[in-house]
């Protein structure tokens, strides 16, 4: 997944953040009509465009649905009942997974060195 910190244009293709969040554009657009706060801007043709909080948001449910393992009506009621504690804690294991990632590149680049 790509750090959010990194999300600097100010709307995003439904393609752009499937790959950011590493699922596919159907399970996004599944969501969006499962999850009341996924709620994409569309252009005339009806193409949608995210913002970054909109991705944040998908981060969130991504962390309810697919790390904690909840069923759908599960992560509704969780972010109805705790949004705050919900983002805090995804925010904190996305960035457990950056460190992770630039950690083992870290080593790496090391064993190459040897």
């Amino acid at each position: 997944m790509e750090p959010i910190r990194d999300l600097n244009k100010q709307y995003y293709k439904i393609s752009e953040v499937a790959d950011i969040i590493g699922l596919p554009a159907s399970t996004l657009r599944f969501w969006e009509k499962s999850f009341t706060i996924i709620n994409p801007k569309r252009n005339a043709h009806g193409s949608r465009f995210y913002t970054p909080e909109d991705i944040e948001k998908i981060r969130q449910i991504h962390y309810l649905v697919k790390e904690k393992g909840l069923k759908l009506d599960a992560a509704q009621e969780a972010l109805n009942k705790n949004p705050d504690g919900i983002d805090k804690t995804s925010n904190a294991i996305t960035r457990l997974k950056e460190i992770k990632s630039e950690l083992l590149k870290m080593l790496d680049a090391l064993d190459r060195r040897r």
